[in-house]
């Protein structure tokens, strides 16, 4: 059957960035164009079929079949993977437990799953590194301690803990660190997390990393006792701190080993703290980093004073200050700066603070106004985008915003230069912020915009289904010319590339969808308006209807006949039990007239070669077999050419595709035989000829398929 689709005027190859002008988006080409690695896709069957390749134990839970063993990096990954994809439950969770998985590495985060599992699977493994972030309130801050410091290896060995937005019950005060006495790395940003707490993670012996951002801490004394091993120190949002400065900067100028301090504000809690810091001479002379995006009255020349009297620094964090402006800050070589002076600075700030909401609306809309005109392909900023939208799915302003970004990224030509994986990932992350947040027309609007995009819809995979439904809906609500075009023309290709199954799974929005199509049909034609509105819906129309009786039958319900007697771009005639209802006078008429119009393409198939033959739209096909027994009459060599004509033109416009289909379905032997007979009119046999030689070009290494 024949099948519309747009043509594309824009070349089908990716054209990386230049290494040289653009090393990272260049790298990151190159990752999403490498195949996965193995052990990903080992990994990823394995974790569809848990229950299928896992035994049950008498209790319910799952056990590893006995022969298996897990090396730690494989395990370290797996479990990873498990927490990833939203699989990590009690009863998955179970494999790990004895020494079958060998785990060093323990992510569990966001994962649901009890205290009780956490302690039986996880803590009798060597663990060096823990991370919690965001855990589900099953599993609260003083369980995980709990089951942690019941080993001693993890006691003595344990290096790193992430504990950020994870739950404290309130009737749990203190909290006890202390017999973790390896530990070198604690995070507990957004934790309920005192200043008695601290007293405790204080006295550990090997504290190196201290993160206590947006926490009750309100004195930080404390920090004293581990002076001289504390390296960095992260207090973002403290907001209940009751020190005065004066005895802040006492604390800080005592902290010797210090390399990294953030002391940066939040827009709820702007602070001169780090005005008044980078006023002091005598205080950090080894830091390496400092943070104070959000901090009030910051100037360009205090920042450079600062940094000027201490050259060793590599990095400062200027997002939401008056600072980042001056040419300093280009100028001094090794300086990374997180701010919205410029691109670079911008695309700093996204990396720094992908976890950090506040920070990550100001850089996207930094972003926006900086990508708004442009012209060159960023696929790294892209990717960007796509982890801050992935790390913050119920911040509307995040998701937003970083839909308007992506728009700028993505728009026509740059998609042609984006990897597949990379926009696949972005429109998937676009349809869940619609789950998300279904009331939010704009967000709507960002999504059908990235819809209208013909390297998006001919290449990338995403929920097609969901997007047909998603188009729809618009195509119901909006009364807006332009929507409405819009709509119409992504809805007449979502619809070719449905699969009869989908097509019926449309259900009442099938119904709605054949009714509304045909009522832009008869307004346009009462209105004698030729435009792509109507274009496009006879295109749906004709997409929808083929091979489907159920939408025919809506089709002829809703007087489509009627509506469309004039172009006659529907599929109808090809249900047998309609087919009695189109044997009208008028009917009949029209199709004789059409039959011997100039216009239709059948008559140009006289006129071989193809390349004086200028089509209208480009076909494509679901299957050839249907044109199989015309390739094999000899006795009728019009039917003949035309056929090949059909086949040469679909397979020359996408090889890769449409060639591959051919040979899979048997159709090359018979090109082979009309290539070999002596009675093939010499028209067909170049035809087939050409149509050989390019199956030769893009698939040598076939060697399953006849090739005469």
């Amino acid at each position: 059957m024949v099948h519309f689709l747009h043509p594309s005027r824009v070349p089908r190859s990716l054209v990386p960035p230049d290494a040289r002008k653009d090393a990272q988006g260049w790298r990151v080409v190159q990752e999403e164009a490498s195949p996965y690695p193995l052990v990903d896709i080992c990994l990823n069957v394995l974790i569809a079929n848990l229950e299928k390749l896992c035994p049950e134990r008498p209790d319910g839970t799952l056990c590893l079949p006995e022969h298996w063993n897990f090396p730690q990096e494989v395990a370290d990954h797996f479990l990873g993977m498990m927490t990833w994809q939203g699989r990590l439950t009690d009863k998955t969770a179970s494999i790990f437990q004895g020494n079958q998985m060998n785990l060093k590495l323990v992510s569990i985060q966001k994962a649901k799953i009890s205290a009780s599992a956490f302690i039986k699977y996880f803590c009798h493994q060597k663990l060096i590194e823990v991370d919690a972030t965001a855990v589900h309130s099953d599993l609260p801050v003083p369980d995980i301690i709990r089951g942690l410091c019941s080993s001693n290896w993890i006691q003595q060995n344990l290096r790193c803990l992430l504990l950020d937005s994870a739950s404290v019950p309130h009737n749990s005060r203190p909290l006890s660190f202390g017999q973790l006495t390896g530990l070198r790395t604690l995070s507990v940003f957004n934790v309920w997390f005192h200043s008695e707490d601290l007293a405790n993670v204080s006295q550990l012996p090997s504290l190196e990393n201290l993160d206590i951002s947006n926490t009750q801490v309100t004195n930080i004394s404390a920090l004293l006792t581990c002076k001289d091993r504390l390296k960095s120190l992260t207090m973002h949002y403290l907001k209940c701190l009751t020190m005065t400065k004066p005895q802040v900067f006492a604390v800080i100028r005592e902290l010797k080993c210090l390399l990294h301090l953030d002391i940066s504000g939040h827009k709820q809690f702007r602070s001169d703290l780090a005005f008044d810091l980078l006023q002091q001479k005598d205080i950090l002379p080894n830091i390496v980093s400092l943070d104070i995006s959000g901090s009030s009255y910051i100037t360009d020349r205090a920042v450079e004073q600062f940094i000027q009297q201490r050259p060793a620094m590599q990095f400062v964090g200027l997002l939401g200050t008056d600072a980042g402006y001056s040419d300093f800050f280009t100028a001094k070589q090794g300086l990374k700066v997180a701010g919205g002076a410029s691109l670079s600075q911008i695309l700093e700030a996204l990396s720094r603070y992908r976890n950090r909401s506040c920070y990550m609306r100001k850089a996207l809309h930094r972003l926006f106004t900086e990508t708004f005109s442009v012209h060159v392909t960023m696929p790294a900023v892209l990717q960007l985008v796509a982890i801050g939208m992935r790390n913050h799915p119920l911040d509307l302003t995040v998701q937003f915003t970083a839909s308007a970004c992506a728009l700028n990224l993505m728009h026509q030509g740059l998609a042609w230069g984006m990897p597949v994986r990379l926009l696949s990932e972005v429109i998937c992350l676009l349809f869940k912020a619609l789950k998300n947040f279904p009331s939010y027309k704009q967000l709507q609007k960002n999504c059908l915009l990235s819809l209208t995009n013909a390297r998006i819809l001919t290449d990338v995979p995403f929920d097609r289904l969901s997007a047909a439904r998603f188009v729809l809906g618009w195509l119901y609500k909006d009364e807006n010319p332009k929507i409405q075009t819009m709509a119409v023309s992504i809805f007449s290709i979502l619809a070719l590339q449905l699969t009869r199954e989908q097509v019926t799974q449309l259900d009442e929005d099938l119904f709605m969808a054949v009714k509304e199509l045909l009522a832009i049909v008869k307004q346009k034609t009462t209105e004698n308006i030729d435009d792509p509105t109507l274009l496009f819906s006879l295109k749906a129309l004709w997409n929808l209807t083929d091979e489907s009786p159920a939408t025919c039958k809506h089709f002829m319900e809703n007087q489509g006949l009627a509506i469309c007697i004039q172009v006659l771009e529907s599929n109808v005639a090809e249900v047998r039990e309609l087919s009695a209802k189109l044997m009208t006078e008028d009917v009949v008429k029209h199709i004789s007239t059409l039959l011997h119009s100039e216009q239709i393409e059948h008559a140009s198939i006289q006129k071989w070669p193809s390349s004086r033959c200028k089509m209208s739209a480009l076909v494509t096909y679901r299957s050839f077999k249907t044109f199989f027994p015309l390739l094999g009459n000899f006795s009728q060599p019009a039917a003949q050419l035309w056929a090949l004509w059909a086949v040469y033109h679909v397979c020359s416009k996408n090889p890769s595709v449409y060639c591959k289909m051919l040979a899979e379905e048997g159709g090359l032997q018979l090109l082979c035989d009309i290539q070999v007979d002596g009675q093939a009119n010499p028209q067909a046999q170049q035809i087939a000829v050409s149509i050989l030689e390019d199956f030769r070009m893009h698939f040598t290494s076939y060697r399953r398929f006849p090739l005469c």
